[in-house]
């Protein structure tokens, strides 16, 4: 009988080509409409600014942006022709990046080019790209302040939450007691926390550390602590047989077999704790994306909105990508079963 081959076949240079070309088609395509479609609706006005050397108006920057994502784009495919591992994905998501493409195109008539869509709730692209232009060192300001509270509260909450999850799921006395109160905590919005934070803690940026531990704490504790009590018995009685104490078991043993579970809870808690940040940040932070926010949207500068919308959208996927690779080097001993 025939043994049927379900493995995929391997992607040609052909087949690669094709997805590069196909891929920067449609931010091509974006970038000739913006420089080839006049400016019809007399609502934008195009102010010049320094970047550099060069001195553009909105839609110069938005072209060099463009053709910054394009040249991303191309340089992923040059990577997947190196990598054949990485071949398949890039030509998976060749169609996805082309309608990008056309979908900023037709939101750059739309939205700057005709000013069809309502004004100024939804500018066009260009018009939130100007946001950089205009002030673009204030938003850095802002963005460092994001990262450094999101960074102590949530690395903070991370190692809370393991030690937490390591006690509850190794002994059944701290179980005892602690699993309810974790429980009970952890249904309890982070928000909801916030007039006794800023009643217990000294300065705002403190109360907005506390609240982003406690919402990064749960997740991480809940899930370590059953990727602890889920760990395989005969490995545990494998090391108590060779000799290895409690330390021994718990540290060699119990933790890199949760490993996995354990970065469950801190991609969850990275979602929830980016969340409380903005939150935190729009009610009484002196600083960061969602203070920014704030301020802008009393001026009806919604451009500015959208532009800190994006920044959030871009730095939210960077540490999600970071995790990513962390989680990849750590369990490069699970290769095939972590996904």
């Amino acid at each position: 009988m025939k043994q049927i081959d379900n493995t995929n076949p391997p992607v040609t240079d052909r087949r690669l080509i094709q997805a590069a070309s196909l891929s920067s088609a449609g931010f091509l395509a974006a970038i000739l409409g913006n420089w080839l479609i006049p400016q019809i609706s007399d609502g934008v006005k195009l102010a010049d600014y320094a970047l550099g050397p060069l001195r553009l108006d909105m839609n110069g920057f938005y072209r060099i942006v463009l053709l910054a994502v394009m040249l991303t784009f191309l340089l992923g495919g040059v990577r997947a022709r190196l990598d054949s591992r990485r071949r398949p994905g890039y030509v998976r998501q060749a169609p996805f990046r082309f309608v990008l493409g056309l979908a900023l195109l037709l939101y750059d008539i739309l939205g700057t080019k005709l000013q069809l869509t309502p004004q100024p709730f939804f500018p066009g692209p260009a018009q939130i790209l100007e946001s950089f232009l205009m002030e673009g060192s204030y938003i850095g300001k802002n963005l460092l302040y994001s990262l450094r509270l999101f960074g102590a509260g949530f690395i903070a909450g991370i190692l809370l939450g393991v030690v937490t999850g390591v006690l509850i799921g190794w002994f059944p006395k701290v179980r005892y007691w602690a699993y309810p109160v974790l429980k009970i905590s952890g249904v309890i919005p982070a928000v909801a926390w916030m007039p006794f934070a800023l009643t217990l803690f000294p300065t705002p940026f403190a109360a907005a550390v506390f609240l982003l531990v406690i919402t990064s704490w749960f997740p991480v504790a809940s899930q370590t602590a059953f990727g602890i009590q889920s760990v395989s018995r005969v490995h545990l009685e494998a090391a108590r047989t060779l000799g290895g104490g409690t330390a021994f078991q718990v540290f060699r043993v119990a933790i890199p077999s949760a490993s996995p579970q354990i970065f469950t809870g801190i991609t969850t808690a990275c979602a929830s704790s980016f969340t409380c940040l903005v939150i935190a940040e729009m009610m009484g932070q002196p600083g960061g994306l969602g203070y920014y926010i704030n301020v802008v949207k009393v001026w009806s500068a919604y451009y500015k909105v959208f532009a800190a919308i994006l920044l959030m959208a871009v730095l939210f996927s960077l540490i999600l990508a970071v995790i990513g690779v962390l989680r990849d080097y750590v369990l490069r001993w699970q290769k095939g079963v972590i996904k």
